[in-house]
């Protein structure tokens, strides 16, 4: 399994400057310089947005520059998914992920089931997998389902490591469900912790390592499967009351958390 990183991995930095700063050169520049091989493309960078010539420069800097490239969209429609196969194409890229949801949209999971169907064909003569990610809305149960149904080598799940708690379901729940179909991880670390009036709790992001979530048995469980190729950074950091400190803070986390999932792929290797 490859180490990764998302640009979701920079969300503060991706809204403070907008992508006239943060670009996708600047994703592909951190990644190289911290010898990360695979980059993810969130909605937070909509690859879609980007003009022909913009996604062509992309592909050939990543070439040239030994790193694999993975998109991601949001809002599983005919149209944006098939869209997001000719983008994957053009860049080489092996996974695409979705976020099936988006604003005003909520497609049920019949409706799902017939629009990755009528894709298959189209993502077995790319050689291209889609990663559907569990999120707030759908549980992990129902989302087992929609893989057993497609039942395709093509289609797994992209885990996600804390969206699940926004339904209601913690990790184990999500690994026991979506493990032995994850074809790509998020890992998000956080910390789940008691108001001090005590009615109450908190959730928040924490860099990889220092927080709840169980790490090595996570990769374990997704390992089991046999199906998930790629380990991929993301980070939830709170904000501190200056910008520029969060931005540092940003950038340290996102270091430290590599290095950390390193270690980690480097003990499963064992």
């Amino acid at each position: 399994m490859q180490l990764g990183l998302s640009s979701f991995a920079f969300g503060w930095a991706i809204a403070a400057h907008g992508s006239a700063s943060f670009t996708a050169d600047t994703l592909l520049d951190f990644a190289v310089a911290h010898k990360v091989p695979v980059i993810q493309f969130g909605d937070n960078l909509p690859l879609h947005s980007f003009t022909s010539a913009a996604l062509d420069t992309l592909a050939r800097r990543a070439r040239e520059r030994n790193t694999a490239v993975e998109t991601g969209a949001r809002g599983l429609t005919e149209e944006h998914l098939h869209r997001y196969i000719g983008i994957s194409q053009r860049l080489d890229a092996r996974l695409m992920r979705f976020v099936v949801d988006a604003t005003d949209y909520e497609p049920s999971v019949d409706t799902l089931v017939g629009i990755i169907r009528n894709a298959l064909p189209a993502l077995h003569a790319v050689r291209l997998t889609l990663g559907i990610e569990n999120h707030d809305r759908l549980p992990c149960a129902t989302l087992r389902r929609l893989m057993d149904t497609i039942d395709d080598a093509n289609v797994g799940i992209c885990l996600d490591t804390a969206n699940s708690l926004g339904a209601g379901e913690g990790i184990h729940e999500v690994l026991h469900h979506l493990g032995p179909v994850c074809v790509n991880l998020h890992l998000k670390d956080f910390a789940i912790e008691r108001l001090p009036y005590l009615m109450g709790f908190t959730v928040s992001g924490r860099s990889l390592g220092t927080g709840q979530l169980p790490l090595h048995e996570t990769l374990r469980a997704v390992t089991s499967g046999g199906r998930c190729e790629t380990a991929v950074i993301e980070l939830w950091v709170p904000p501190e009351s200056d910008p520029e400190a969060t931005l540092t803070k940003e950038a340290a986390w996102v270091a430290q958390s590599i290095e950390t999932l390193r270690s980690a792929l480097a003990g499963l290797a064992v």
